[in-house]
Parts: structure tokens; sequence; C-alpha cells
């Protein structure tokens, strides 16, 4: 099944400045070939569900190994059983009512 997820990793207990966490994680997405979108509080990925989800799992296995001691992450998950739909096919159907 086809996904697209809003993300927002938090990690927690390593001070104020979290970009160096969420460069680490948009690597890790680089690596994962899915399309994804980086805006100013999260991420949007789409996908397959699995390999969403492993994605997002392997955000928090880097973060972890960065040492952060806590993650909190927020999931915003849309699917789609009548067509298929990507991130920018959405974005755009809402512009050409604009």
């Amino acid at each position: 099944m086809n996904v697209i997820a809003e993300f927002t990793v938090i990690p927690i207990g390593v001070g104020i400045s979290l970009s160096k966490y969420v460069a680490a994680c948009e690597r890790v997405l680089a690596e994962t070939g899915l399309t994804y979108e980086l805006h100013a509080n999260g991420t949007n990925l789409e996908g397959e569900w699995n390999s969403v989800m492993d994605a997002i799992k392997r955000c928090h296995e880097t973060l972890h190994g960065m040492g952060v001691p806590r993650i909190s992450t927020i999931i915003k998950i849309g699917t789609r059983t009548d067509r298929d739909q990507s991130m920018n096919e959405k974005i755009a159907s809402v512009r050409e009512k604009i």
C-alpha cells in the first residue's frame, strides 16, 4: 500500500539546536530512494508503507547512534484505495484552485 506521511522526529536531551539531527535523518532518507521533502517543521515522505516505516525507524536508529537518549516522533499518514496519488499531485490540485 502506498502512503504519504508527514513526520517530525524530536530528539530529547540534546540541547536547543536540532539541525544536525535533522540533517542526519535527511541523509538516511536520501539513501532510501523514497520521495521526500523537508519543510520547516518536519518532512513529507512517500512510498510503500513498509519502506516509509523502515525509513523512520532508521532515523531513530541513526539518532540513537549519535548519542540521543530519547526521541519522540509525530507521524501523520494518508492512504488511498481509489487511485495512486503523489505529494506533488496533492499540492498541484490545491494550487489549481487558488
